[in-house]
């Protein structure tokens, strides 16, 4: 694993302490016009609109492998968002890890290509 991919904001909670303990970089995921260099932007859509994150440019390389970490699978769109940003990249989508999987809400079913890990599906 190359690196860890961190959705804003409760996502960098969790992937800075798992970037920490593995001894791997931590790539922060966040909303446009957050970060301060040049970006990759992907815009999804919201069940009321849509929304754009943002990853650094040189933030991956490619064939790096790179775990996508959020506190909450909810309806997928930002993880999906994310995992292309890392493909746009030329990167690998090693795995999802969550915290909590609202299933009813079906966000793995926007994910199906990738291997998702829930600690509390809901």
């Amino acid at each position: 694993m190359a690196a860890i991919a961190a959705i804003e904001a409760r996502g960098f909670i969790l992937g800075g302490a798992l970037a920490h303990a593995l001894g791997i970089g931590l790539i922060p995921v966040r909303k446009r016009g957050k970060l301060p260099w040049a970006t990759h932007e992907v815009t999804y859509d919201l069940e009321y609109g849509t929304d754009t994150v943002e990853m650094h440019r040189d933030a991956v390389a490619p064939g790096d492998r790179v775990l996508i970490v959020d506190d909450v699978l909810a309806t997928g769109g930002t993880s999906l968002a994310t995992a292309q940003l890392v493909q746009q990249l030329r990167g690998e989508v090693a795995e999802l890890a969550f915290l909590i999987e609202l299933t009813a809400l079906r966000g793995r079913d926007r994910l199906q290509e990738f291997q998702i890990h829930a600690l509390l599906p809901l």
